[in-house]
């Protein structure tokens, strides 16, 4: 069948060169057709748990997604700083996107007097002398729904949270924001913080690394071509497959309806690192076969090349395809699509450079290559010919011993999906969340919902008691729930007696100070109108995916515990965040185990032996380990990017791997282990240098990018690229002198 290609190819090379050129164009018009989306839940599946919660409480309560903005300043409540507040509250109301504003300007206070309710505007009036300021900031004091939430505690910052509606977009809500924050100015420092904050500046981030990372990528590919051809054609044909195969992957985007999303931002990068590999070989062995072959045609010569490397470039292809499509068993969803993207780039390169780069060459004019100068890579082999032959037992073991050391490492490997942990410690999004986390208890939440009869004193009473707890969590700054207004409205209501800071013991009471809080405030954000849902709001103080577990551990622990809990759903943002790690873990294990295993299988079917696929695990094995130790004593956490690098490490890896076994076992039939060894490096390991070097060379573009997990990818690639490298050239060299297998020696 291959040959058969091969002889239409070679017939005819200009309706080859066509078909790829307008393949490339039709995907190159679905371009402008692909969008971003950076919804976190939208990473999962529709069925995970949390994402159902979090469906379900929306239907329940509407939308729960806040966006606050802090002004700091020396005391926000000088009269300057208050009228702004004011301005900026009562515009910010006027948003569409926005369901409710709260802020100082639109905060109660409630006491008692003679059993009688009495209810007043925080600020009624804005203070304009010191004993005003001073009566004002100690009304604030004695508030606790306002006091270290709405202001700190040393009363130099101030929040006005903005409650979303259910739909809206997130650039167009920060764009109607920082337009009225512009309209209004002050001397304050003003911060934005929140979820819809954060994928708004990850979509912003995200284009800037697209326009990035292309052009700049190509160039540095370009000249680092030139460098090891120094040929035109050397240079411009494995770019022209690079660049068509990152136009087929990224216009299948909008063909199967997907969108860009934080993980889609590496894969130019994957195929600008990738997609050349099989050219570069091909290139290679094209300029060492003109120097034996001057005599033969273009066509011949092409069709030669092919006849000898095709087999071995087809099977790294397809592993590398495999890799990569193990992470369809992430169950993250962008890793999924990641999987079939790059597959479907990587099958393009792979069949371009087998067919669109022999028509092209086919029709070129032979360009003579100087034979006679030995470059400093070649010096390099050769020498390295001579010491893997000769001190191969001393490599093995000082290389076993570097391994296990490296490997310890992965005791200290942590895990972390919070998405502000993206950014770097000096950009506005980490200090503005740093400065929630310390004043105002953070702004992630946790939900926690309770069905039954609300006006229930035992149903209510129990809210009140998680209510508690969770207060006395170290991990929980904030609790929001309907039973703290019930208890105040009791107390207010019997004389201010501190007793009966309690949950009456009657549901008609219950059902009264429910009415009569509804009057004072929307509350349908702690309970729904037929008071058969109630909402528990706990802000949690923390960044860490570890720690905001063992809070929802401790949550679901103390529901299981309680008799006839009423508490049917823990969700929210942070419950959704944890399983995102699970989903990372397990995900990396299955993808791992799976690439692994289906690489195995190639290898050992391609080589017809099972001792081969133990070799190329060997040296994938070795390249893993490393990869995660280092990882642990770095302290680069196992993230959403991170979590691909194994699957994408083990298809490029092997590749060298089955490059250097195909060219050792043509040259064992011939000559003894040590010369097989000596020319496989020479020539075939010229080929893989330049093969790995183009990886590493093509993912260092992704140091340069906005994100922290996608700049430890970049580094990270680069340290497993250059293990599976050294484990091809040193490790596999010095297993094939020690154990001589059987599979690599001449057939009698």
């Amino acid at each position: 069948m291959y040959e058969k290609i091969l002889n239409f190819t070679m017939k005819y090379p200009r309706l080859i060169i066509v078909i790829f050129i307008v393949i490339t164009l039709f995907f190159a018009l679905q371009l402008p057709n692909a969008k971003i989306d950076t919804a976190i839940k939208n990473q999962i599946p529709k069925d995970m748990p949390s994402r159902l919660n979090m469906n379900k409480i929306k239907s329940i309560f509407g939308g729960t997604e806040i966006v606050i903005i802090g002004l700091k300043s020396d005391n926000v409540l000088k009269k300057e700083t208050l009228v702004r507040i004011k301005e900026l509250s009562n515009k910010l109301d006027n948003i569409p996107q926005v369901k409710e504003v709260n802020s100082l300007f639109n905060s109660y206070n409630i006491q008692g007097s003679n059993n009688e309710i009495i209810i007043e505007d925080i600020i009624n009036t804005i203070p304009n002398t010191f004993q005003e300021e001073k009566r004002l900031r100690e009304k604030i004091k004695n508030n606790r729904q306002i006091y270290n939430n709405l202001i700190s505690k040393n009363f130099k910052l101030t929040s006005i949270i903005l409650v979303l509606k259910d739909e809206f977009d997130d650039k167009v809500l920060l764009n109607n924001i920082n337009k009225i924050i512009k309209e209004i100015p002050g001397e304050e420092e003003v911060f934005l913080i929140g979820l819809p904050i954060i994928r708004a500046k990850i979509t912003d981030n995200i284009r800037k690394d697209i326009k990035r990372f292309l052009p700049l990528g190509l160039i540095i590919v370009l000249i680092f071509l030139y460098l090891c051809f120094k040929q035109l054609r050397g240079v411009l044909l494995p770019l022209i497959v690079v660049i068509m195969s990152i136009i087929v992957a990224l216009g299948s985007i909008s063909l199967f309806k997907w969108k860009i999303q934080l993980i889609t931002v590496i894969l130019p990068v994957i195929l600008l690192a990738i997609a050349n590999d099989y050219a570069i070989h091909i290139i290679t062995k094209y300029q060492e076969e003109i120097r034996f072959n001057t005599s033969i045609s273009p066509r011949e010569l092409s069709k030669k090349v092919i006849k000898k490397i095709g087999k071995p470039i087809m099977a790294t292809g397809i592993t590398t395809i495999i890799g990569l499509l193990s992470l369809l068993a992430h169950i993250i969803v962008p890793a999924q699509q990641l999987a079939i993207l790059s597959s479907i780039g990587v099958t393009f390169a792979l069949l371009a450079s087998l067919i669109f780069i022999p028509a092209i060459l086919s029709l070129l004019p032979k360009v003579e290559v100087n034979s006679t100068k030995i470059n400093f890579i070649e010096k390099v082999l050769f020498y390295l010919s001579d010491i893997v032959t000769i001190k191969s037992k001393s490599f093995l073991i000082i290389s076993s011993i570097i391994i296990v050391v490296i490997s310890y490492g992965m005791v200290y490997l942590v895990v972390d999906t919070n998405p502000i942990n993206y950014f770097g410690e000096n950009t506005k999004v980490v200090q503005a969340n740093r400065l929630v986390s310390k004043y105002f208890g953070g702004s992630t939440n946790i939900l926690i919902v309770a069905k039954g009869d609300i006006k229930d004193p035992i149903i209510m009473k129990k809210i009140g008691v998680l209510e508690k707890k969770l207060e006395d969590h170290k991990d929980i700054e904030r609790v929001s729930a309907i039973s703290d207004p019930i208890r105040k409205l009791n107390k207010i209501l019997h004389n201010d007696i501190d007793k009966f800071s309690r949950i009456p013991n009657s549901k008609n009471a219950i059902s009264q100070y429910l009415m009569l809080y509804s009057m004072l405030t929307d509350f349908e954000q702690f309970v729904d109108f037929n008071y058969k849902y109630s909402l528990i709001s706990a802000r949690i103080n923390t960044n860490s995916t570890n720690e905001i577990r063992q809070v929802i551990d401790f949550i679901n622990g103390y529901i299981d515990q309680s008799e006839d809990s009423p508490f049917i759903i823990v969700g929210g943002y942070a419950h959704l965040l944890t399983e995102l790690v699970d989903s990372v873990v397990y995900g990396q294990i299955n993808s791992l185990f799976l690439s692994l295993i289906i690489v195995m299988v190639i290898v050992i079917i391609v080589f017809r032996s099972f001792i081969a696929g133990i070799f190329a695990i060997i040296s994938l094995v070795v390249a893993v380990v490393s990869l995660f130790g280092l990882m642990g004593y770095l302290n680069i956490e196992l993230n959403i990017i991170t979590s691909l690098l194994s699957s994408i490490m083990i298809g490029v890896g092997v590749d060298y791997t089955i490059h250097f076994l195909w060219r050792y076992k043509e040259e064992r039939s011939y000559q003894s282990i040590n010369k097989a060894i000596k020319k496989t490096l020479q020539t075939t390991g010229k080929a893989i240098i330049f093969n790995a070097f183009s990886v590493i060379i093509g993912f260092m573009v992704l140091i340069t990018s906005n994100f922290l997990p996608v700049k430890s990818f970049g580094f990270l690639i680069v340290i497993s690229i250059t293990s599976c490298l050294l484990s091809t050239l040193i490790i596999l060299p010095v297993l094939c002198v020690i154990f001589n297998p059987k599979f690599l020696n001449p057939k009698k």
